[in-house]
């Protein structure tokens, strides 16, 4: 293309700026709508795998009829016996539903003074002053969620919960998890083992999960099978299961928001191309005085290429960084609640991490550009190859 050409086009693109405008906004509410998925999908699935690091590589459960029962402790001691195992821990763990309110809790007893299998639990331990908060066996650490609730609620930094017997325990604050922690941590509420299980009415002899490490990966396999021996009733859930069950969540999840915009993106396009012919069959005099002055069908097709590719980029970029806004200034407040739900406690200012996903942005782009080109040079091409004198009439 000739450079006197490409300032036609230049100027041919600023004087049917208004007609593109519209078609661009669409362009950018579509690519909004899709990019913020993805990056917010990316972000979070990253944001859990770093988490899920920090997990014990296993969780050892009793299941008897289908439903969890309490385990005995001295099933910790046989376990420290199967070569492999490091980082024993006991814990009370499970959810406490308040009646008048149906929120809940999700309770952790563990025991302060013992080494954590959980990384981020033992980051929290070691951030507290054991000496002032075991001086007390009923003060407790929670997330930001509960403690907003509880402040929201006037709850004067307690919260009363009941045994099954019906004798109150009053909880008391002490301490919030930090925010970066968030995304596991924001209904969570972790106190002194023994009160966990006052709570549950569970006996001092009896937890309700024992978790442990196993340094060496060549033994995930074995390990669980070693310990599944010791009772039948036994259930060992590894780090693997808990990632590989988030991610068919994200994997259907995201398939099913990619399905509607491909559906949306077709439906656009052929808005798009009915739009595009009617104002190509209306131009088709412009194109006839352009092809009659010695332009070529290449040169009104390059034309209307660069055009089209103005309008697609300047799109794309101003959807992309609004979506970036979006998801990493904002939180994606809508796409966070579909994808974490907001049932319990409100759930706030979640650490994502920046991460974008190249290969998934670059194959958006080309999905939503060549049915947008397609949409474009065909109704141009069909006046562009008509003869200048039919063109004109």
């Amino acid at each position: 293309m000739q450079p006197n050409r490409f300032y036609f086009a230049l100027i041919n693109l600023l004087r049917e700026a208004k007609g593109h405008i519209g078609i661009a906004i669409l362009s950018i509410i579509l690519i909004f709508f899709i990019s913020s998925i993805i990056l917010f999908s990316n972000a979070l699935q990253q944001t859990i795998l770093e988490a899920l690091e920090a997990q014990p590589d296993f969780v050892v459960q009793k299941i008897r009829d289908e439903v969890i029962v309490p385990i005995k402790k001295r099933v910790a001691d046989e376990i420290i016996e199967i070569a492999g195992t490091t980082n024993i821990s006991l814990r009370v763990w499970g959810r406490y539903t308040f009646s008048n309110t149906q929120k809940s809790i999700l309770i952790v007893g563990v025991d302060f003074l013992d080494e954590q299998s959980h990384d981020a639990l033992e980051k929290i331990i070691k951030s507290t002053d054991l000496n002032e908060f075991l001086m007390d066996r009923n003060q407790i650490i929670v997330g930001e969620g509960v403690a907003k609730w509880m402040k929201k609620t006037k709850r004067d930094k307690t919260l009363r919960v009941y045994t099954p017997k019906g004798k109150a325990v009053e909880l008391k604050l002490f301490k919030v998890i930090p925010k970066s922690l968030n995304l596991f941590s924001n209904d969570m509420v972790i106190m002194n083992i023994k009160t966990a299980q006052k709570i549950f009415g569970l006996k001092r002899s009896s937890v309700t999960d024992i978790t442990f490490d196993a340094p060496n990966e060549l033994e995930w396999d074995i390990i669980p099978i070693k310990v599944s021996s010791l009772d039948s009733d036994l259930r060992v859930i590894s780090k693997k299961e808990s990632y590989k069950a988030y991610q068919e969540m994200f994997d259907y999840k995201g398939g099913f928001f990619l399905l509607s915009f491909i559906m949306v993106a077709m439906s656009f396009m052929m808005l798009l191309y009915q739009k595009y012919s009617q104002v190509y069959s209306s131009q088709k005099r412009s194109i006839g005085i352009l092809k009659a002055i010695g332009w070529g069908v290449g040169d009104v097709l390059i034309m209307k290429f660069y055009e089209t590719l103005t309008v697609v980029v300047i799109s794309f970029i101003i959807g992309f960084l609004l979506a970036w806004s979006f998801v990493f200034i904002f939180d994606a407040p809508i796409i966070r609640d579909i994808f974490l739900g907001n049932s319990n406690f409100e759930l706030t200012d979640i650490k994502l991490y920046s991460s974008i996903d190249w290969f998934n942005i670059t194959t958006i782009f080309i999905l939503f550009a060549l049915p947008f080109f397609m949409s474009v040079l065909i109704p141009v091409w069909r006046v562009a190859t008509t003869s200048p004198k039919e063109a004109m009439r």
